[in-house]
């Protein structure tokens, strides 16, 4: 307790939402990189507002929190100062923890990647192309990390995979017009169990990572 402090007197809980080694208030209304989950929360909620809620608590924020840091990242990204999809992360992010060249048919396109401690096994990716405009946006897993093993339906876990992951496991999937920006669903077949038969499936993805399994 401080010095300062009551007996009984109520605290406004401490948030924990600290770079390493602290770091100072970005422009999402929180410090550097982590203010970013917050913005993938945010969409996130939508669908999983219990796993939402764990994050939150883990990250030491409260939703007010979280929707004022989607709120300044909604209004960056409408300014017409802005200057680019890719400045905006470069702001927001700061420098990537790579920045590779990337074949894409005849193009050769940069793949920039950062670090989200929520999910320490995955990475942020975008993908820009010749020009510097913004292809694609979304989670994917880390090159040195395992994903989990996708064999049914019921491994299908939230937020337990990508999109690519699925994909792979479960072709030939085919991509699907997703209910929202941020969002992609994702057609395939898989059984529910090891003995099942298989069923078609439709997965839903916010930001790259796995959200629900839609009936």
């Amino acid at each position: 307790m401080s010095p300062t402090d009551e007996p009984g007197t109520p605290r406004e809980p401490r948030s924990r939402l600290q770079e390493p080694g602290g770091g100072p208030q970005g422009p999402l209304g929180v410090p550097g990189r982590l203010g970013f989950q917050l913005v993938l929360l945010r969409r996130m909620a939508d669908h999983q507002p219990g796993l939402v809620e764990d994050a939150l608590r883990t990250l030491g924020v409260t939703r007010p929190e979280m929707r004022e840091a989607n709120r300044r990242w909604q209004a960056m990204s409408r300014s017409p100062r802005s200057r680019g999809a890719l400045q905006r992360y470069r702001s927001v992010l700061g420098p990537p923890e790579t920045d590779t060249a990337r074949r894409v048919g005849d193009l050769t396109c940069r793949a920039l990647t950062w670090p989200v401690s929520l999910w320490p096994t995955l990475r942020f990716e975008v993908l820009t192309a010749p020009g510097g405009a913004v292809w694609n946006e979304w989670l994917i897993r880390a090159p040195d990390a395992s994903g989990p093993v996708l064999r049914t339906a019921d491994d299908l876990v939230p937020w337990s995979c990508t999109v690519d992951e699925v994909a792979r496991a479960f072709p030939p999937a085919h991509p699907m017009e997703g209910s929202a920006p941020t969002r992609w669903r994702l057609g395939f077949t898989a059984p529910s169990t090891a003995s099942g038969p298989p069923k078609p499936r439709v997965a839903e993805f916010t930001w790259g990572l796995l959200q629900r399994l839609l009936d």
